[in-house]
């Protein structure tokens, strides 16, 4: 079995540090030609922590990824899968018309 790499440890040790159901927490890892896609998943109760406000906590942890990752020689990105039931915010209305009252 292969070793888990630096970057993807980093991962997973920083989201569990942060939410509160750090069972529910994977990683996947995928390599292709354009690099490596880790698909983070956690639990939809969690999904704003690791977020942050405005995106800022999320931009962080690719951040650091990123830079381990280049340490290790490899181009690593990180998608963040919107848990099953999550919620998205609601387009806002471009005018008046199109609200419903």
């Amino acid at each position: 079995m292969e070793e888990t790499p630096k970057y993807q440890e980093l991962l997973e040790y920083v989201v569990k540090a942060i939410v509160d159901n750090p069972e529910a927490v994977t990683v996947d890892r995928k390599v292709d030609e354009m690099g490596v896609l880790l698909t983070l998943k956690v639990h939809q109760t969690d999904m704003g922590q690791v977020v942050g406000r405005q995106g800022s906590t999320a931009k962080a942890i690719r951040t650091l990824v990123r830079i381990i990752g280049l340490k290790s020689h490899a181009r690593v990105n990180l998608k963040i899968e919107e848990p099953e039931g999550g919620q998205r915010a609601p387009a806002r209305a471009s005018s008046l018309d199109e609200l419903k009252l």
